[in-house]
Parts: C-alpha cells; structure tokens; sequence
C-alpha cells in the first residue's frame, strides 16, 4: 500500500502482460457477472444506466476474422514499430528522459507497453508505465492520479492512448487534470497517441488515419482485460475503477504475439524513426480539433441527432462493430483498403455507404440509444 492506496495488479494474475511491463491502477472486478447482450445493454441505457456500468460480452473470435487478422498484422506490423519510433522519439524530446508513462485502458495499454519497449532496446531507458481508467463523462479515476503524485512527481506523467477520433478522451482528459491542477497535483495536461487523425493530442506518431491492430479485437489483444467498469455499488471512494480479466480466452490471446510481431522490427526502423522525429518535432499549442469539426457534419449529413452518435476513424470504426450495432458504416472511395472493417460489417449485417468526401477512411453511425433498431 502506498498510505491507504491499493497497491497495482500485475500479470500473470491480472493480465498476460509481465509484471515489468505495465501495472494496472484497477480493482479486479473478475468474479463479478457484468457481462450483458448488446440489446440488454442498450435497454439499460434506456432506462438510465451508464455504458461503463456493464460489460460487452467477450466472445472468441471467428476462425475467419483471426487469420484476416494476422494477416493484417504482418502487412504493417514493420508501419506501426516505425510510428511507435517516431513517437517514442517525439516524447523524450519534449518530456524528457525520466518520463512514467500512464496508459489510458485498455486502448492506451499496447502502445504504452510498445514504447516502453523502444526506449528499453533504442534507448536503455527503463520506464515506468501504469494503466488507468478513463470513462466518458466519469472522467480519469482519482485514486490512481493520488497514486501516481505518491509515487512520482506528477510533472513526469505521459498519458498515452492507441488513437483519436473526435476528442472526447482528450477533453475529458484535459477537464480531469484541470480539475486535478486545482487540488495541487501538476500533471502535464498532455495526450500522446499513435495515430490523431482527429487533430487532438499533443504529440503523434502519425496524424493519418492508419490502422492500429490492437483496435481489431478486444480482450484477445489487451492482456485479457476488459474494458474499465465504473460501477458505484461494487466500487467505493477507496476502490480504483474496476475491470475483468479472462483467462479463459488464453487459447485465442494474441496480445503478446501483437507485441513481438512490432518490437522485432525496432532496429530495422530505428534511424528512420529516429531522424524523422528530430527533423519534424510536433509543433507546440496545435490541437485543431478538427475531428469534432468532421464528426458534426457527419453528424447533419446522416441525420445523428446527437455527434457522440458518430465515431471517426479506423479505430473508433473498429471498436464500434466490435462492440455495438452500428446503423451505418461509411467508408471513404478513395482511402485504404480495411477488409476488417468490411468483414465486421457482413458479420453485424451492417450497411456500408460509400463516401467521397470524408476527412477519415471510415466512421460508424450508432443507433440512438432509444432506438429499438
């Protein structure tokens, strides 16, 4: 315990991730049945319920989808270990060299662990890296941030996430360490990311809108971690946000054969990477926002009532099929080939609308929460 602070959980008993290599500032919620259908879930928030009250069922992944899965693996494992670079690189130019970097769970959690392993094997850095929560309009969990200030200076935190979509994360991020700056803990309000193609986080490695695997499934390539649960009948003022862990799912995980697939390809990208990020820093005070700006007109163009109805970019597009029903996927005429979002879309009977003019490759319209769709 750090003064009354629950210690983090470790692998292997929370996670297949080694111990080393992230500590989750989470409770262990994996005896509690929080599982429900997409249709109870949606008849929940009807009723009032917040999303991160319940879980999505995790189920294996179709034999199918996986091998198209490693096949998009092996198509740009060498792309992604050059992006992990240039961002690795970016951040110790601008944070420094005894940066802690802090994963937003789950999305946040590979690239968080991919760049601790560049600055291990390019650099000899050893970081430390946490994962924590972070819920849409529940903001950051407070108890890790009083755990990171009793265990670091909070000057020296990275919050790091997989990709950006409209800028909600961001904001609710941003608002969080607002909030936080208040009480006396100085964190950074700084977002780090792989790929921003929303225009919303401090430093990048990309702002295209490129594919980011671990987005193409969910527990299977986080460690077996559920998404985070913020349930306040189980979790108390003293408990970190809550997730699962499922063992059960050890003959589909693919979180560690994700991991290797990129880092071996380090030193072979390592003086590209590296140049890159010293001839083109990220500009400082530049978050357009211009994904929220694409999401609204989406938003009016196909009749979604609310933006958050709207979810931007391969990543965001992927977890939407992934996890809900959408009522449309718009794929861009002229942008990459993304079989796996197409594949999701047969297997969700989700139509596909072909778009000529979109700022991302691809964005999923949901149904209204009150819809019966």
């Amino acid at each position: 315990m750090t003064g009354c602070l629950p210690e983090p959980l470790t692998g292997p008993e929370f996670s297949t991730y080694a111990a080393d290599e992230v500590a989750w500032l989470l409770t262990d919620l994996s005896g509690v049945a929080l599982e429900a259908t997409r249709q109870q879930r949606q008849q929940r928030r009807r009723a009032g319920e917040h999303y991160a009250e319940s879980l999505p069922m995790e189920y294996p992944p179709p034999a199918e989808y996986l091998r198209l899965f490693h096949r998009l693996l092996h198509r740009c494992a060498r792309h992604v270990a050059y992006l992990v670079g240039v961002l690795t690189e970016r951040t110790l130019a601008t944070c420094g060299t005894n940066i802690v970097l802090v994963s937003l769970a789950r999305a946040g959690t590979p690239v968080g662990i991919l760049m601790r392993r560049w600055a291990l094997r390019i650099r000899q850095l050893a970081l430390p890296h946490y994962s924590l929560s972070i819920v849409r309009d529940r903001g950051l969990d407070p108890l890790a941030l009083r755990y990171l200030a009793a265990r670091h200076d909070p000057r020296h935190v990275v919050f790091v996430d997989g990709w950006t979509g409209k800028g909600t994360i961001t904001r609710e991020l941003v608002n969080a360490l607002t909030q936080a700056w208040r009480q006396g803990y100085n964190f950074p309000r700084r977002l780090v990311v792989l790929a921003d193609p929303g225009q919303c986080a401090d430093i990048y490695g990309t702002r295209q809108d490129v594919l980011v695997p671990s987005a193409c499934l969910n527990a299977t390539i986080s460690g077996l971690v559920s998404r985070t649960v913020v349930k306040p009948s189980l979790l108390g003022p003293d408990s970190y946000h809550g997730a699962k862990f499922y063992p059960a799912l050890g003959e589909f995980d693919v979180s560690e054969l994700y991991l290797s697939a990129v880092s071996e390809h380090f030193p072979f990208v390592a003086s590209a990477a590296t140049a890159h990020a010293a001839k083109h820093p990220c500009p400082s005070a530049s978050r357009p926002f211009a994904g929220w700006a694409e999401a609204r007109r989406l938003a009016s163009v196909y009749g979604a009532r609310d933006v958050d109805l709207i979810k931007p970019g391969i990543g965001e597009t992927s977890r939407a099929l992934l996890r809900r029903s959408p009522r449309l996927i718009l794929l861009k005429r002229t942008g990459p080939e993304l079989p796996h979002i197409v594949e999701l879309a047969r297997m969700s009977g989700t139509d596909i609308v072909r778009v000529a003019d979109m700022r991302f490759s691809c964005a999923a319209v949901l149904q209204p929460v009150n819809s019966v769709g």
